[in-house]
């Protein structure tokens, strides 16, 4: 009943105008409500009226961080963070069983990242009163932070034992035990979470799994959209609640080219201009695009933290901005200042997003690329950059964006430029360098193991039985799933030599490595993407089956942008093991494909960056050259010719 609550903090402060903590509770239920900018002036409120109220410089920061004011939420934490610990030691010293006190500086600490304290205080809390549902997925949430997945799901748990209808927990439970590959019970707990995010769609609440976790999931590809569809809609509440004016866009005007004044200005919004691989992927192209025609701009949501990627893309970008400590509206008004005419998300649902910035259309067209392997869901989002492959236009209808179908594959790499020493012959690793068997036939998946799925790991276990001598080579990503993961295998009756674990290294040695195993096995519920183009760029050959959502398709795109896909896709789950039964016991033939594999990577479409750049700027001019017609955004297929370059108009 918040807007009575609303009615008697309001009288409350009629009769004593310096109740400071009616003010705060007053800031609370319009948080509740929705209502950021009434929160954020009575917790303003209540501050002045006592500046020692730790608790509402707290609370305040939450509610200023959810509205975008990263900075001055970050001031408010900062006048807050010392002085509300140590009011909450004060508290604690007092009355050592306060539960409400252990919390609030359990939530604290998580907020300065002493997780490891939090954690304390969580356990102190429970221990005092074990029932509280809330504080037990706290102390889960806190440790799947620190990395202690088992205690997470304990911790999951048993707040469900306490609450059975808790969405969050039950979403964040199967999502943690999905990492780990515990399959126990899967089928009813995908059907329990099915249930809930269509129980939370139909009612239009935010559901409790993100868009990036239903990728891992078997989920209905509509099922999917609609979970995307009512995130990108928070998002638009969100911004909505900036009440800025509709910006005002560059004109409609074609693009002449051939100078500064000419270009089209084109925008890549993203947190990973740092060790990350986007960067990885897309290192060169910021600095590949035609200066005469296009004008760059890479608005870094966070800092590139010194790291040869970030400073190798800030140098290379013609004009590279940190907007790391600005809000979103100030980011917006940046970009549409900029007259920034095509906006590049390269977050899409991926950690570090800043998607309310999209939601405020600071530029005419705005495009998802890369970075989020699905469908943003997004009303503002007009294009999706994807390949004929990976989003054929009979799946159109689980897309909310109109398709950009790139010339041979989507997926962009950097690795003909940054890695070709590794092509040298002179440059490759033994199996002995990496505890390896010399003698066995190894099968790999280099992915991470929330890819994997009961089905596929059978079929692993029956290939192994089918092909002498053969083991599969998996990473410890995350090393909590090796024990798992051993135990099924030996459960389909595999000995312990068959699956080697190794840990996860960096970029240069991993694919190195690669090169060691002898076929690499996909995952079809989610692709290898950035593992599938290291591996292939190691002349490692794969098997991949693609299904139907994009995240399933990648893998197969990659393939065919090497000129072999039809030696590496399979079209059904007997095929999938067939063909490297096949390849295992025929060791030529697979000799013969790895041959040509590493034969076409200087040559073959997927590793030419300087190709891929140029068509996608084809891709830019045609969407820009469709708006100044006055068209509505439309799919199209890019050709490789220059029709839509200004010098051709």
């Amino acid at each position: 009943m918040l807007q009575k609550a609303i009615v008697c903090y309001q009288r409350a402060i009629q009769a004593q105008p310096d109740y400071a903590m009616a003010f705060a509770y007053l800031a609370d239920v319009y948080y509740k409500q929705g209502n950021l900018e009434m929160a954020i002036r009575n917790y303003r409120r209540a501050i002045t009226r006592d500046a020692e109220f730790f608790e509402a410089y707290n609370d305040m920061g939450h509610v200023l961080k959810d509205a975008g004011e990263v900075q001055e939420a970050i001031h408010c934490y900062h006048r807050n963070y010392a002085q509300a610990i140590s009011c909450f030691n004060e508290l604690l010293r007092i009355n050592p069983m306060s539960t409400d006190g252990l919390v609030k500086r359990g939530n604290t600490y998580v907020g300065i990242g002493r997780v490891d304290e939090a954690i304390q205080d969580y356990k102190r809390a429970i221990a005092i009163r074990p029932t509280m549902e809330d504080v037990h997925a706290l102390l889960a949430s806190a440790y799947m932070t620190s990395g202690n997945v088992e205690a997470a799901i304990k911790g999951y748990r048993q707040t469900l034992m306490l609450c059975p209808d808790f969405p969050e927990a039950t979403c964040n439970l199967l999502y943690t035990l999905q990492r780990v590959c515990d399959w126990k019970n899967r089928e009813e707990m995908l059907i329990e979470v099915e249930g809930i995010l269509r129980r939370q769609i139909e009612m239009s609440i935010t559901p409790s799994v993100e868009p990036f976790q239903a990728i891992a999931y078997p989920l209905d590809p509509i099922l999917a959209l609609d979970i995307s569809l009512k995130h990108a809609q928070y998002y638009s509440l969100i911004a909505a609640r900036y009440s800025l004016s509709t910006f005002i866009h560059p004109p409609p005007l074609p693009i002449k080219g051939g100078g500064r004044n000419g270009r089209l200005r084109v925008g890549y919004v993203s947190s990973d201009f740092r060790n990350h691989p986007v960067s990885h992927l897309m290192g060169s192209v910021f600095g590949m695009h035609d200066r005469e025609n296009i004008e760059v701009f890479c608005y870094a949501l966070r800092p590139n933290g010194g790291t040869e990627w970030g400073i190798r893309i800030q140098s290379e970008a013609e004009h590279f901005i940190d907007v790391s400590s600005l809000t979103f509206d100030a980011t917006a008004r940046m970009i549409n200042e900029d007259q920034i005419q095509i906006l590049i998300d390269l977050n899409g649902y991926t950690k570090g997003a800043r998607i309310e910035i999209f939601a405020m259309q600071p530029a005419p067209i705005q495009v998802s690329y890369m970075g989020f392997p699905g469908t943003t869901g997004a009303t503002y989002i007009d294009y999706l950059l994807t390949d004929e492959f990976v989003s054929p236009m009979k799946y159109a209808h689980i897309y909310s964006e109109k398709l950009v179908h790139l010339p041979h594959c989507y997926f962009v790499n950097d690795y003909k430029q940054k890695y070709c020493d590794l092509l040298n012959s002179n440059c490759q690793s033994k199996r002995c360098d990496y505890g390896l068997p010399e003698d066995k036939f190894i099968f790999a998946c280099f992915n991470q193991l929330y890819k994997m799925d009961p089905e596929i790991f059978i079929t692993w276990c029956n290939i192994l039985k089918r092909v002498p001598n053969s083991a599969l080579w998996l990473l410890r990503f995350p090393a909590a799933g090796e024990m798992r993961l051993r135990a099924h295998a030996a459960a389909q009756g595999l000995q312990p030599d068959q699956i080697i674990f190794t840990d996860v290294v960096m970029k240069q040695k991993h694919i190195r490595r690669s090169s060691l195993a002898d076929l690499f096995l996909d995952t079809p519920m989610c692709n290898a993407h950035t593992t599938g183009t290291d591996v292939l760029w190691a002349g490692l050959p794969m098997i991949t089956l693609p299904l139907e959502k994009m995240a399933t398709r990648v893998a197969g795109s990659l393939c065919l942008a090497t000129g072999l896909g039809d030696k590496m896709i399979v079209s059904s789950m007997k095929e999938y093991e067939e063909k490297p039964v096949s390849l295992g016991l025929n060791r030529s033939k697979l000799q013969d494909l790895t041959n040509r594999l590493k034969a076409a990577r200087m040559s073959c479409p997927l590793f030419d960056t300087t190709r891929w750049v140029r068509n996608l700027e084809r891709s830019y001019f045609k969407m820009w050259n469709l708006y100044c017609s006055g068209q509505h955004p439309q799919p199209f297929k890019v050709t490789e010719n220059d029709s839509e370059f200004p010098f051709n108009r």
